[in-house]
């Protein structure tokens, strides 16, 4: 299409937020504009229904055509070379690998590895740094492999040096890098496991990525105004468009982002010209809520921990695996959970030592520290300001703390003396206890029962599944009657049945449902499934 003569635009509003705006051109190319204001550059904020519907309504009566294009150009830089933390936050964004896998499989890779003829090298440098430092031999290195395998193009003009992001930052060892970048990942595949594989080929393509050229992209920006002849009045619509021009570095490795929002999509522009008409095809008023911040996964929380300055990088991977080890949070959907015995010494923590808890403490003590080994402060006077406070709080603590209750009832009774039982949290995790304690000392295991009959044993037997943890923490469904009956799933069990043979129908990623016994698979919607998350 030349021009968008017989263009047709789609406004789309947000009620109590902003405005955007759909082009269609002969319902191919829809391309997202945002509501401006009015031409003379004041901004409208829409922040009701009312004043909302209003503007929906001025601008169903208006003439549109193309007031202005500007056409520029922008570059996007690569992310340094990995550091403990972003090392940790990459692997679990890309492979789902949490710290202490991560840091275990790392520990692999720079201690050696058995490749034939070389014997035992070590591939990767030193991996508990917070330093994006790289020597000199190793960016020469690298400048001289993109060269010679991708060209000039790819090779910026002179070599990348990154700062440092943080004042915590000690510089004590280099980044994360393989030791040499011609010992390229498919050429070691066969000599690494799967995992260590993937992890050597991310750090290994951050390294070469780190020292290619910037991305480039034409950016172009589309003012439309809105013409209302009676009563008169002019509107201003923006639209943005970015087209990679120039890969660069992102021919090789892209760094994914946290909670980045799905952003609608769309097609190109199309050819447009200054003063090209377009026509109105409909307006839909929508509204967005404010929501709170997304609970932690194990990316962000590491992140948090290295932006406030708590720990250094032998540590992230441990204090992410003590919280949950000690069942203080726990796992849904990749996120971390607060559980009960953890908000409760949370709470008893924040109450009675409140300094020591606090997000700064630690921060303040590392420069502290500094400070002492600087010879500015004296370590004596350093150690007795900090513990002769602390140790008298500690003592009224023991005095004066009392024993927190966080048992929750149950639908259970004793099979002994028929007392409803509560839901305990000891050493080991959940557990069913007697309330009539110490009199009957009766438990039982504590199952999470999910309403779904066994589909090897319900049916004579009575057997239902049940939510367990494995050794490694993870989730995993089988029947109560275990090990009588050995029948388990990874995926969460639904409550219907398989539409063509009945059997047992399992949660599927993308909001599918599958079958366990035959090859079904389909939509949750469709099956009228409610309230089921993947």
């Amino acid at each position: 299409m030349g021009t968008a003569q017989n263009g047709m635009l789609q406004n789309v509003s947000n009620t109590g937020g902003v405005k955007r705006h759909c082009l269609k051109t002969h319902g191919k190319c829809i391309f997202r504009a945002q509501f401006i204001g009015t031409m003379d550059g004041k901004k409208i904020e829409l922040s009701d229904k009312n004043r909302t519907l209003e503007i929906a309504g001025d601008l169903k009566d208006c003439n549109y055509i193309v007031q202005a294009i500007d056409l520029k150009q922008n570059s996007r830089q690569p992310a340094p070379p990995f550091t403990t933390s972003t090392l940790q936050q990459e692997a679990w964004r890309k492979l789902s690998f949490t710290a202490k896998r991560t840091m275990l499989i790392a520990q692999q890779l720079y201690e050696g590895i058995e490749l034939g003829k070389e014997g035992e090298v070590g591939l990767i440098t030193y991996m508990r740094t917070d330093s994006t430092h790289v020597a000199a031999s190793a960016l020469t290195e690298t400048r001289n492999f993109i060269r010679n395998k991708y060209g000039e193009d790819y090779l910026p003009d002179k070599t990348r040096i990154f700062a440092k992001k943080s004042k915590w930052t000690q510089e004590a060892h280099e980044a994360i890098r393989p030791t040499s970048v011609f010992r390229q990942p498919e050429q070691l595949r066969s000599f690494l496991k799967n995992e260590q594989y993937k992890l050597y080929e991310l750090i290994w393509k951050r390294m070469v990525a780190s020292q290619m050229a910037v991305a480039v992209f034409d950016i172009t920006v589309v003012d439309v105004k809105a013409d209302r002849i009676n009563p008169f009045s002019q509107y201003l619509l923006r639209t943005t468009n970015s087209v990679m021009k120039f890969p660069g570095f992102m021919s090789l490795y892209i760094e994914t982002k946290d909670d980045i929002m799905n952003e609608d999509k769309v097609c190109q522009l199309p050819l447009l010209g200054e003063r090209d008409k377009l026509e109105l095809v409909d307006i839909y008023p929508e509204q967005f809520f404010t929501e709170p911040p997304l609970r932690f996964n194990e990316a962000t929380l590491i992140k948090a921990l290295e932006q406030k300055g708590i720990g250094r990088p032998s540590t992230y991977a441990p204090i992410l695996s003590t919280i949950q080890e000690r069942g203080y949070i726990f796992k849904e959907k990749g996120r971390f959970i607060p559980d009960d015995i953890g908000k409760a010494v949370n709470d008893l923590l924040v109450q009675n030592f409140p300094e020591i808890v606090d997000v700064s403490f630690t921060a303040k003590m590392e420069g502290d520290l500094d400070k002492v080994a600087r010879g500015e402060e004296d370590w004596v006077s350093l150690l007795k300001s900090f513990y002769v406070p602390f140790d008298g709080k500690l003592e009224t603590a023991t005095r004066t703390l009392k024993r927190v209750n966080i048992d929750k009832p149950s639908e259970e009774l004793c099979p002994r003396c028929g007392k409803p039982m509560v839901i305990k949290t000891g050493r080991f995790g959940k557990f069913l206890a007697c309330s009539g304690y110490p009199e009957c000392k009766t438990t039982k295991q504590y199952l999470v029962k999910i309403g779904v009959t066994c589909p090897e044993c319900g049916a004579t037997e009575g057997g239902e599944l049940v939510e367990r943890i494995s050794k490694k923490k993870r989730r995993f469904y089988g029947c109560s009657r275990y090990p009588v009956c050995k029948f388990i799933t990874r995926q969460k069990p639904l409550s219907q049945n398989c539409p063509d043979c009945g059997s047992l129908l399992v949660a599927y990623r993308n909001n599918m449902a599958k079958c366990t016994s035959c090859k079904f698979k389909g939509n949750l919607s469709e099956l009228e499934i409610a309230g089921v998350e993947i």
